[in-house]
Order: C-alpha cells, then structure tokens, then sequence
C-alpha cells in the first residue's frame, strides 16, 4: 500500500493531520503517540474549519521533520500548498467542505491523499 493510501486508512481512526503524519511514522523521528500528539490540533482544519486544512498542515509539519537543515522548510511547505490546492481547489478546510456553498470541493480522505502525494513529490520522497 502506497503512503497516500495508508494516510486514507489511518484517517478512519485518527484526523487529517494525524493521518499524514501516522503515514510517514516509519521515517519520522518520533513516536506514533507524539505524531498524534502534534497533530491532535489540527483535527476538523486548524481552528475548526475556519482555516488550513489539517491534512495540509500534517504535510508542513512532516517537511519540517523530514528536512534535516530545517531553512528550507518555509520554501518547500510553500510548494507543498501550491501542489495541494492544484491538486484540491482550496487549502482552506470550510471551503474544502463546501459549509458556505453546500458543495464540496475535495473529500478528507483525498485531501489526506493529496497531502501525502504534494509532499512526496515536492521533497522527493
């Protein structure tokens, strides 16, 4: 099973983030119980749906880990977003959910898809 699969898997019993980031868990450098722990805020978009989508978030917060020097982090999360919403139509949750058109515009477990595969393809993993 692909990494972008598994996320979809894990966001059964976790949330968006924690989902991307329990996918990356064998290469992450810290337990699963501190991966949900980071991304236990980031349940429902942070803020509850007023903002970032928590899967997006899970895929920042899986770069951050995953580059090592750390000042580059800010240029890839930025790529990371643009790939996302090519990918979504929005990086926001509540317009990701549709609340203020009553149309969805990507489901949690594609966004959680396409959180794992924006990230994979931006930091080459």
């Amino acid at each position: 099973m692909n990494r972008a699969e598994k996320a979809a898997e894990l966001k059964k019993r976790n949330n968006c983030c924690q989902a991307v980031l329990l996918a990356y868990s064998d290469i992450l450098p810290l337990s699963e119980d501190e991966l949900k722990a980071i991304g236990s805020g980031f349940g429902s978009g942070m803020g509850c749906m007023k903002a970032t989508c928590g899967a997006l978030c899970g895929a920042s917060v899986a770069a951050g880990l995953l580059n090592k020097t750390g000042h580059l982090t800010p240029a890839l999360t930025r790529q990371i977003v643009d790939k996302f919403e090519q990918l979504c139509g929005a990086t926001i949750c509540s317009e990701l959910k549709g609340i203020k058109t009553g149309k969805p515009v990507c489901s949690c477990d594609d966004c959680v898809r396409n959180a794992v595969i924006s990230l994979e393809e931006v930091i080459n993993l």
